[in-house]
């Protein structure tokens, strides 16, 4: 890498870096480092069972150093948390040569690196339990500095915050926020949880494949991509639904995954393109059913937790103890718009979308419509967990007809805190019908509804083997993360969110300053100053020009020869 595109503290890591390897020092040694304890360990067992702790070995991130003469203290962070340790000079060097610690470690060790240490457990003058170091040995060399995070009397300074830093590059969020990590422990937990409840009830956990000929399963906006040994398009998939479904018509009576889906849609604070769902499939059920099995079950969840089925989420304190308040959609637009939508036509639901100032566009079916009334009036009230039941037929395409009023479905959609978190239905599983409503999507697709569903035949012809009733259920686990961690973005609960690409400085090219007589081993120089255009070269004061690319030059150890001031001043003319 040219010197130019590194800083101060970068070119002086790999010096330090450099230095090591000279003292005959492998700073990326290749052996295993036996480790025997922990921080968290330590902290809380050393003093019931000192005699546990008299020899520990520990390996982490030096997070901070206090050098004091022939003693110095240091912070190390392992995987479960922070401890001090404490470096004498004569110990760590018991001979006559005190190189390593006076040079090895005082000088070319920095923060960030990543160090082995091994000796015993005490507890210091103020009360602070720390390790006392027989042996160091050096495992990484860091040479990117971290951000230093400072903290005082509880108050943190200089924190590392900026979201466009800390989603792009996460790996330096979990180094310096603690409190990340927590996040992301507490998703597993909640996978786990989760996992073992359906296995308690003995259904399998299986796999279905992500590139797909034909996107099903939902209506969204699919990513397509080209297979080229068998030269045919393939979509990642929207949902895993058709095909866990396809495993219920082979005999399993129940199914689920944690699946990675995609849809090629917008981003906010509550979507990903990228984003991770659970779906179950239980044969023999219905949805009134599946109400009770999903209440239950976040009942769990919230509790193995928590310890409690109350969270907090920004302001509102959100309640999982079963059981969940139930509502109609159509008596939610009735209770929120005073409204009754019962039997309207497409026609009578565009009159009252624009009466109620809702936006609409030609290709909305009566599904659509019906559903951007309840997403602009009614959705956003619902902060307790809520099912809303009985949707239109429109607006659910594998979802059987309401078996006391087939203009409706038997389905529900959970509400938490204004969003939608599940989604379920009594799956439809009568062939004929299923075909004739892929029909209805594919007219609506002639439309220009680029979310319809497609027409999978090969689901229809899994059905006429005959699948038996079946409820289905999708809940999304990133949005059930925020919920029970109190995340208000969707980034803070993914490892490494979907960001747009990294703004690059825009810069002339090197003809720009050469044509103004600049020689082209110093058009480097002049950007690592911060002149990325040629033509603001022609506003500077020529000598203070001159000693500050002299200056990078020295500092930066080129090696170049200096131009004398009139030659710049010539530049600059």
């Amino acid at each position: 890498m040219n010197t130019l595109e590194l800083s101060e503290q970068e070119i002086i890591r790999r010096n330090s870096l450099s230095e090591l390897q000279k003292l005959g020092i492998n700073p990326f040694p290749a052996e295993e480092y036996k480790v025997t304890h922990y921080s968290k360990d330590i902290k809380e067992n050393f003093e019931a069972n000192e005699d546990n702790y008299k020899e520990v070995c520990l390996a982490g991130r030096i997070m901070s150093r206090r050098i004091m003469g022939k003693a110095s203290f240091a912070e190390l962070k392992d995987k479960d948390g922070r401890i001090q340790v404490y470096i004498n000079r004569d110990e760590i060097c018991e001979g006559e040569d005190k190189e390593f610690y006076n040079t090895v470690f005082k000088k070319l060790t920095d923060i960030g690196d990543i160090v082995g240490v091994k000796g015993f457990v005490f507890k210091t003058q103020t009360g602070e339990i720390s390790v006392h170091v027989k042996e160091l040995t050096i495992l990484t060399k860091s040479i990117k500095p971290l951000p230093i995070v400072k903290e005082k009397d509880g108050k943190t300074y200089d924190a590392f915050t900026d979201p466009e830093l800390r989603y792009r590059q996460r790996y330096v969020d979990l180094i310096v926020n603690d409190h990340v990590k927590d996040t992301f422990v507490k998703r597993t937990r909640i996978m786990n949880s989760m996992r073992e409840f359906f296995n308690g009830h003995g259904y399998l956990e299986v796999e279905t494949p992500i590139l797909q000929a034909l996107p099903g399963g939902a209506s969204a906006r699919p990513f397509m991509t080209h297979h080229n040994a068998l030269d045919i398009p393939l979509y990642l998939r929207i949902a895993n639904e058709l095909y866990l479904k396809r495993l219920i018509v082979g005999g399993f009576d129940g199914v689920y995954e944690f699946a990675k889906d995609f849809r090629n849609e917008g981003m906010d604070r509550t979507h990903n393109p990228e984003f991770t769902v659970m779906e179950i499939y239980v044969a023999y059920k219905d949805y009134n059913w599946m109400m009770d099995f999903t209440e239950k079950m976040l009942e769990k969840v919230v509790t193995d937790l928590h310890g409690t089925t109350q969270v907090q989420y920004g302001e509102n304190t959100i309640d999982f103890k079963a059981p969940f308040k139930r509502i109609s959609m159509i008596d939610s637009i009735k209770e929120f718009t005073g409204i009754d939508i019962t039997g309207m036509n497409e026609d009578q639901l565009r009159e009252i979308c624009d009466k109620l100032e809702i936006e609409t566009d030609p290709s909305m079916g009566k599904g659509k419509l019906i559903d951007e009334i309840f997403g602009e009036k009614c959705e956003g009230n619902y902060i307790q967990p809520t099912f809303i039941t009985d949707y239109p037929v429109e607006m659910s395409p594998l979802c059987k007809k309401h078996r006391d009023n087939p203009e409706l479905t038997e389905r529900f959609e959970l509400m938490v805190n204004g969003k939608e978190l599940a989604n379920a239905y009594t799956e439809l599983n009568d062939p004929i019908d299923q075909l004739a409503r892929f029909q209805d999507q594919l007219k609506l697709s002639e439309k220009g509804d680029d979310e319809a569903m497609f027409i999978d035949m090969d689901f229809v012809r899994s059905l006429e083997y005959g699948m038996p009733p079946t409820s289905g259920m999708g809940i999304g686990i990133d949005r059930l993360t925020m919920f029970l961690t109190n995340s208000q973005s969707i980034q803070d609960v993914l490892f490494f969110p979907q960001m747009r690409p990294e703004k690059k400085q825009e810069k002339d090219g090197v003809a720009k300053y050469t044509e103004m007589g600049i020689p082209e081993e110093w058009v480097g120089v002049i950007q690592k100053a911060g002149y990325y255009r040629a033509s603001e070269l022609k506003e500077l004061n020529p000598n203070k020009f001159h000693q500050q690319i002299c200056g990078l030059n020295k500092k930066h150890k080129l090696g170049l020869n200096n131009p004398n001031p009139e030659e710049v001043k010539a530049w600059l003319a």
